[in-house]
């Protein structure tokens, strides 16, 4: 077992020693503008489905604790979403008193 383990420890350690630069590659994955897009989307799909689960369970269709965490997941989406926004602003005006 121990035998297999150091093996490959050896087998990534002789990779990363014949190519440095395979490590320093940027590695191949979505745009900030599609992970942001993903994840307000994600965000409004929460928030509507809270919303249709809210007023179900007025109507009595679905049970509370249903409801409950329905708006709880509504409820940590929103927070994200602004905390994401504070950041966007904070950088925006970071960059405006920046000195030219």
């Amino acid at each position: 077992m121990i035998e297999s383990v150091s093996r490959i420890g050896a087998a990534s350690m002789s990779a990363s020693v014949r190519s440095p630069t395979a490590a320093a590659a940027p590695t191949q994955g979505p745009s900030f503008e599609q992970a942001l897009t993903q994840v307000i989307g994600s965000a409004v799909d929460t928030l509507q489905t809270g919303e249709a689960v809210a007023i179900q369970g007025v109507e009595g269709a679905v049970s509370p604790m249903k409801v409950v965490d329905s708006v709880m997941a509504a409820q940590r989406s929103l927070q994200s979403v602004l905390a994401i926004r504070d950041k966007a602003v904070s950088a925006y005006q970071e960059v405006v008193r920046m000195a030219i």
